[in-house]
């Protein structure tokens, strides 16, 4: 259990970080979309290893083969399954913990939830599995592409290297311009030395990313338990590693006053509008037409090149020497994973929505 998102466009994933490969169905796509192969081989690009010096050194090229649902270049309706094969495993790097809890890994809670677990680079706990919600999340971002619907995230944060610019106030096309995904070129050189020193140190950073979704339609939303930020918040919460997720205002907005924190509509031709967005755009659960943006949290890798002092599953103390390829910072790499769990949040209630009332005859 716990391996699909989604009500109407509704992923499961499969397969471990050595296993053969991963994949992901998808089922609810609606006939008829075109589906761009290279887009799709694209987005898996921005998210593979060993993209850089700031990025684990596994060589994976992440090519995905679409095994159904898709007939001449368009969706058929019925279920797209999309796989992505492992090529450069190296198994033996993970003997040394065969028997051995990893601190702050998914190693002990695994092995008491099931009595059993794939060492092998954390097993199904990897974040390698990623790859199969990014691969999903691209054929969501085409369906939202056909609305209009655009969605960017970027690096906003690496340990205490913070860039201060609203997202008004950044050119979303630098993001890919540097390793770091940070849209600010002199931010960005900041964080690189950072996360490159770390490295060197053998030890590991978190940092944060911000999410930005525009012209997202007014209306989407299923109150009370399936508000659409609370649906972002499970996407976000599920990705490995996360530790925190806000919208709008967040945690700042506790030191405002209501009569600074309200957002005053005014009518724009046939749109209503907010004057200010703290709202992140989002109101009682449902989407208000302006801007959706958030913040993600995540923390410093677990795998760190350093001895730690742990027990085994004999519940013996013994020491664990970190070994293997990892990244030193977890969030250039997270930006293409936010967005493809923000594609699916959307595009599923995007759906939903046309469920949610009767259209006028005629």
């Amino acid at each position: 259990m716990g391996n699909s998102f989604g009500k109407v466009f509704k992923i499961s994933t499969f397969g471990e970080s050595h296993g053969k490969g991963l994949g992901v169905i998808i089922d609810g796509c609606p006939a008829g979309l075109p589906i761009d192969e290279e887009f799709i081989r694209a987005e898996l690009q921005r998210r593979k290893p060993g993209q850089s010096k700031i990025t684990t050194q596994r060589k994976e090229e992440d090519e995905c083969q679409i095994l159904s649902g898709v007939f001449e270049g368009k969706t058929t309706g019925t279920p797209i399954s999309i796989v992505i094969l492992n090529t450069d495993q190296k198994s033996k790097d993970y003997s040394h913990i065969a028997d051995k809890f990893r601190p702050s890994h998914a190693d002990y809670t695994y092995y008491e939830k099931y009595g059993v677990r794939d060492y092998r680079g954390g097993g199904r706990s990897s974040a390698r599995e990623t790859a199969a919600r990014v691969a999903a999340g691209a054929v969501a971002k085409l369906l939202l592409g056909h609305f209009g619907v655009k969605i960017n995230a970027f690096v906003s944060q690496a340990g205490q290297i913070k860039l201060e610019k609203p997202y008004q106030e950044l050119d979303f096309s630098e993001i890919e311009k540097n390793i770091v995904r940070c849209p600010d070129p002199k931010v960005a050189e900041d964080m690189i030395e950072y996360i490159d020193e770390i490295r060197k140190s053998r030890d590991t950073i978190g940092g944060v990313v911000t999410c930005v979704a525009q012209e997202v339609p007014p209306g989407l939303g299923e109150p009370v338990f399936d508000r659409l930020h609370a649906e972002l918040g499970k996407a976000m919460l599920s990705i490995n590693a996360v530790k925190g997720f806000e919208f709008g205002s967040g945690f700042e907005g506790v030191i405002m006053r209501g009569s600074e924190h309200n957002d005053e509509f005014y009518q724009e031709g046939d749109r209503v509008r907010t004057k200010t967005n703290h709202s992140g755009g989002i109101q009682g659960g449902i989407s208000n037409g302006e801007d959706i943006y958030f913040k993600v949290a995540f923390k410093p890798v677990a795998t760190i090149m350093k001895d730690q002092q742990s027990v085994n599953e004999g519940g013996e103390s013994v020491t664990v020497s970190g070994k293997g390829r990892h990244d030193p910072c977890v969030v250039p790499r997270a930006v293409p994973i936010v967005e493809a769990m923000t594609a699916l949040v959307l595009a599923d209630y995007l759906l939903l929505n046309r469920l949610s009332k009767l259209e006028p005859k005629g």
